[in-house]
């Protein structure tokens, strides 16, 4: 059976995917890939998701060059989720998020509301042109 084969995708034909920083394990962003994605993720060991608003290949960094190098491709226990570990470059330390932050995951819920907890560290107006 094909490796792709084995992954549970959705009615779309899509799976979700989590992006893990590898070398401190930060939660960089979610994601979603189908199959052209994965199978070009594993192949250039460059993170390609599938992007839903545009409805085409997204090869993270194609516009701000904050490319995510892809070590690891895990499943998780149901095959209906796909983890990267990923190093993301283009910035130091890298971004993830179209914020210009680090991570996606920059509110914390406190005190009864959402609150930024990560500086922005490029502005995104910079980045995006």
């Amino acid at each position: 059976m094909n490796w792709l084969d084995q992954i549970k995708w959705d009615a779309q034909g899509l799976v979700p995917v989590i992006a893990q920083e590898a070398s401190t394990g930060d939660v960089l962003m979610f994601a979603w890939m189908n199959r052209e994605a994965l199978e070009k993720t594993a192949e250039l060991q460059r993170a390609v998701y599938f992007s839903r608003s545009r409805n085409k290949l997204w090869f993270k960094g194609e516009e701000s060059g904050h490319v995510q190098t892809v070590h690891d491709i895990r499943l998780d226990c149901d095959n209906d989720v796909v983890l990267l570990k990923v190093t993301q470059l283009g910035h130091e330390p890298g971004i993830a998020c179209h914020t210009g932050r680090h991570s996606c995951f920059f509110q914390k819920y406190q005190n009864g509301e959402w609150t930024a907890i990560e500086p922005v560290l490029k502005d995104p107006e910079s980045i995006y042109k």
